[in-house]
């Protein structure tokens, strides 16, 4: 059986089950309903469960006809947001896979020919299908630990353009016949993210091309994330803006009794390149409660392993570990209630090296991801291998200055 005809077995049987359900539903309403007319043509009273239960079915009903109508768009037209038709993805697969292995161009020119893209192998290559776009973006997400932590945004040009509300309008308590004063203008800050080339290129020989069992997709993609998520994880930290994102190490730092927008709020250890000797828990509680309420709920820290040894060390005045173990596999350790992301670019602990940063990612940095990733065959350049350049465009920086402070080793 084809690629195609397995998808869309699978998306009948998904039909097929949801129109299943549907029908059992409605045959139980019809039965609730029966049984309330039938009430009511003997003048009886409807009970209040009846009525419930029915309103219940009734909203089951309007759910599942709204699953079974976005099943049937799902086959009968392209998928939106980004997505493709099992029949184009079907496509796009084979005629990638020809030019990976063969080098033959036609089928990939003829398929963003027909999408209107500027894509050719002569400035910059073919986009991949959009299977192994979001595998790369998927395990990128898993190893790149501030991308897992951020929030991600997919645009269609070069930069975005994001506004950001500074401060509110000032509000107030009146009496009913008391003037209303006029309240002052919101505070618009409009900030800008533009996204960079970040490129990686694996060699294949032509053997390894030739063997019909090796998925060259899934090749590909395990060859460049690493890349990929590496030079990440350095730029989203220490990036200064040029031709790479920008990290949040890189934004200007007072202490958090003067900070203001545009920068980040520090807090000291007292001590240069350590802890303070007695109550060393304490500036790490003062450097949860310099982030507001509203941002500590989603918080993590952000350290690397060296520093997080340092930590492991510590105990509160009680005598308890700050730092506690995962509870389950694949679950973060956690530091004082609050979750621990080990990210090796952050700098050790040194006399005024911010190596600990605390906050809320998800609101605090950006990563934007330029939809599409290329690649461009070179199979001259280091004969006998053939050279995949992989390119894609990411960007990156601070948004929202008030979700990130920062530990610093110093007085």
């Amino acid at each position: 059986m084809s690629e195609y005809n397995e998808i869309m077995e699978t998306k009948t049987l998904e039909a097929i089950e949801s129109f299943d359900d549907f029908a059992r539903t409605f045959h139980e309403y019809k039965q609730v309903n029966d049984y309330r007319l039938g009430k009511l043509e003997k003048g009886s009273s409807i009970d209040v469960l009846t009525n419930e239960k029915l309103q219940r079915l009734d909203d089951a009903l309007d759910m599942q006809k709204r699953a079974m109508e976005q099943l049937e768009l799902k086959q009968v037209r392209p998928a939106l947001d980004g997505g493709v038709s099992p029949l184009r993805s079907l496509e796009h697969k084979n005629a990638f896979e020809s030019y990976v292995r063969r080098g033959d161009e036609s089928g990939v020119r003829s398929l963003e020919a027909k999408a209107h893209s500027i894509g050719s192998a002569s400035d910059g290559g073919y986009l991949v299908p959009p299977e192994l776009e979001s595998e790369i973006g998927a395990r990128l997400a898993q190893i790149s630990p501030i991308r897992n932590i951020s929030t991600v945004r997919q645009v269609s040009g070069s930069i975005l353009k994001k506004p950001f509300s500074i401060k509110g309008p000032s509000v107030g308590w009146v009496s009913e016949t008391e003037i209303r004063p006029q309240t002052e203008s919101s505070k618009l800050a409009e900030l800008q993210f533009p996204t960079m080339e970040l490129y990686a290129m694996p060699a294949a020989t032509s053997s390894l091309l030739d063997d019909g069992v090796v998925d060259v997709e899934q090749w590909i993609s395990t060859e460049v994330e690493t890349a990929f998520a590496e030079q990440e994880g350095k730029a989203f930290i220490n990036g200064d803006g040029t031709n790479k994102p920008r990290g949040f190490l890189t934004y200007e730092t007072v202490a958090e009794s003067a900070w203001s927008w545009g920068k980040l709020g520090s807090l000291s250890t007292g001590v240069a390149g350590a802890f303070a000797a007695a109550d060393a828990s304490d500036i790490l509680l003062d450097t949860i409660y310099a982030l507001r309420a509203g941002y500590r709920q989603n918080a993590n820290w952000v350290m690397n392993r060296k520093t997080q040894a340092a930590i492991r060390k510590l105990k509160d005045k009680d005598g308890n570990y700050l730092w506690t173990p995962p509870s389950t596999p694949g679950a973060q350790a956690s530091l004082l209630g609050f979750g621990l992301v080990e990210a090796e670019d952050m700098p050790d602990i040194a006399d005024k090296a911010a190596a600990i940063a605390f906050g809320d990612f998800s609101r605090g940095y950006l990563v934007v991801d330029r939809t599409g990733v290329r690649v461009l065959r070179d199979p001259y350049s280091a004969k006998p291998y053939v050279l995949f350049y992989t390119t894609k465009r990411v960007g990156g920086g601070v948004q929202d200055f008030n979700a990130i402070k920062l530990l610093k080793f110093g007085v």
